[in-house]
């Protein structure tokens, strides 16, 4: 039988990339890659300044711990972050900005303000909790009693850091050494609620040059991965409750549609592209074996790198939604809770941040820290890295990642850049315990420090160098393409509940 090739929507995204390097290529021969060559003095004052900058954030340390503890200790979850945000912009707001609260139409959400006229430099903060990750910040797991949430994800560490670095920006705005505005935004529920997304939607980002953004980790990196794009929703089945015993031929069974939708997802996945990730969970399933269940609950997460892959996933999700309704004499509706675009990496600005978190450097441990650092590798499953890596700066490179965020749509407005950080115990895996811990501990403020530093020096390049922002959105230019931004959760309002 002879070879047909046929063309599919996978090959015409990977000629769309393949182009888009080709032109990125071009550009950087064009423009060069080292958009930061001044004459030696002026290199020489840019560092000084830096210096400065780093002194006045490592002066802050003491204030910025308070901070970040106070943020770990409320752990709120999505949308519900409200003394946590209260804490963020009124820190923002002793220090001069003028805070814009409850933007987008979410309660917890703020845009704070510092300095006029171009360039426009955001700086995004982060500050929810996740549910079921109760932690005392021990090196044994140990749960708070009569707490749910925790920090798994460092977001205390997130908002704190974002914050140091919006101040440390404002006063040298105040001192006269830099022009231009510095904005820092504050996004909730980024687990999950996708905040980002309805600012984006609001045009909240129209004004901005450039966003930059951090992230706990247990090691330090400047982001030059993207991310999975993502689109999640809950299916809700109606159906007719009987006794399960007695009467059950009375009955339809919503459980039963649920089961039958995830069967049918489950055999689909070995005719799917084998970088999706498909996941979900049961939320309702009933009360009462001996009841036919009349309302059950599934929440689905579909990911793909590409987001039009992964709308397509999508609508073969809802496929089985309705046809497991139909086998089960059942009605479905769903709701779309989140969707977020995959994250599109800006080199320009990612080698000019690498450079500037290697300036900063990475995390040095205490005696004491060691030891804790050490029984807690001691519950780790697998090979763990040396606790010493904490203090190696990794240089750029393109890792495998299987995570989304909802920095992709901005980083599809705006160009945009990010770094992570040391904020864990090396070999820490994200959301987990462990991560809860150490995100209460000096472990995590260090790390926290090293990110407000290393996106403070990457500001300052921002406003003393026109020509590095320049290129970045020449860069973002070609890596967007035509696409007309568009949300993935449609219209929909934040769904201010989807914790509950």
């Amino acid at each position: 039988m002879p070879f047909r090739f046929i063309y599919t929507q996978k090959h015409s995204i990977i000629l769309k990339e393949t182009m888009k390097l080709i032109l990125l290529t071009i550009l950087s021969l064009a423009l060069g890659y080292n958009c930061m060559a001044q004459n030696s003095g002026n290199s020489k004052s840019i560092d000084v300044l830096k210096n400065e900058v780093a002194k006045n954030i490592q002066s802050g340390y003491e204030m910025y711990k308070k901070i970040a503890l106070n943020l770990w200790e409320y752990a709120e979850v999505g949308f519900k972050e409200t003394k946590s945000s209260v804490l963020l912009q009124n820190t923002l707001k002793d220090n001069g900005f003028k805070v814009n609260a409850g933007v987008a139409g979410m309660p917890t959400a703020f845009v704070a303000t510092y300095g006029s006229g171009s360039p426009v430099i955001a700086i995004l903060a982060e500050y929810d909790a996740l549910p079921g990750l109760s932690q005392e910040s021990s090196s044994a797991k140990s749960p708070i009693l009569n707490k749910n949430s925790g920090h798994g994800c460092g977001h205390n560490l997130f908002g704190t850091g974002s914050v140091a670095a919006g101040i440390a920006i404002k006063k040298i705005i105040d001192e006269g050494k830099v022009k231009g505005t510095v904005k820092v935004y504050g996004c909730p529920a980024e687990e999950g609620g996708d905040g980002k997304v309805y600012m984006v939607r609001e045009g909240l980002f129209n004004d901005v040059d450039v966003a930059l953004h951090w992230h706990p980790d247990e090691h330090n990196t400047v982001t030059y991965t993207s991310s999975l794009a993502i689109k999640t929703a809950k299916f809700r089945f109606y159906g007719i409750s009987a006794h399960a015993s007695a009467a059950p031929d009375k009955g339809r069974s919503a459980l039963d549609a649920v089961e039958a939708m995830d069967y049918m997802v489950n055999m689909m996945r070995e005719h799917i592209p084998q970088e999706s990730r498909i996941h979900y969970v049961i939320t309702n399933g009933g009360k009462a074996p001996n009841v036919v269940p009349d309302l059950a609950e599934v929440f689905y997460y579909v990911r793909h790198p590409y987001k039009d892959i992964t709308e397509g996933l999508f609508e073969r999700v809802v496929n089985a939604a309705k046809a497991a309704a139909l086998g089960t004499e059942t009605k479905m509706e769903y709701e779309i809770i989140s969707g977020s675009h995959d994250l599109l990496i800006n080199k320009t600005l990612a080698a000019d941040m690498q450079s500037n978190l290697e300036k900063v450097g990475g995390v040095a441990y205490s005696d004491d820290e060691i030891k804790f650092g050490k029984n807690l590798q001691a519950t780790f499953l697998g090979k763990v890295p040396s606790i010493d890596s904490a203090a190696l700066i990794t240089p750029l490179y393109v890792e495998k990642n299987q995570g989304s965020t909802d920095v992709g749509d901005v980083s599809y407005v705006v160009p945009t850049v990010g770094v992570e950080t040391a904020t864990w115990v090396p070999g820490t895996s994200a959301h987990s315990w462990q991560a809860v811990a150490c995100s209460g501990k000096d472990i995590g403020i260090k790390g926290m420090i090293v990110a407000a530093k290393t996106m403070a020096f990457t500001a300052i390049d921002l406003f003393l160098n026109p020509a590095l922002i320049i290129k970045a959105k020449e860069e973002f230019k070609i890596m967007k393409g035509d696409y007309k931004y568009k949300a993935l959760l449609g219209d929909r309002k934040p769904a201010l509940n989807y914790r509950d």
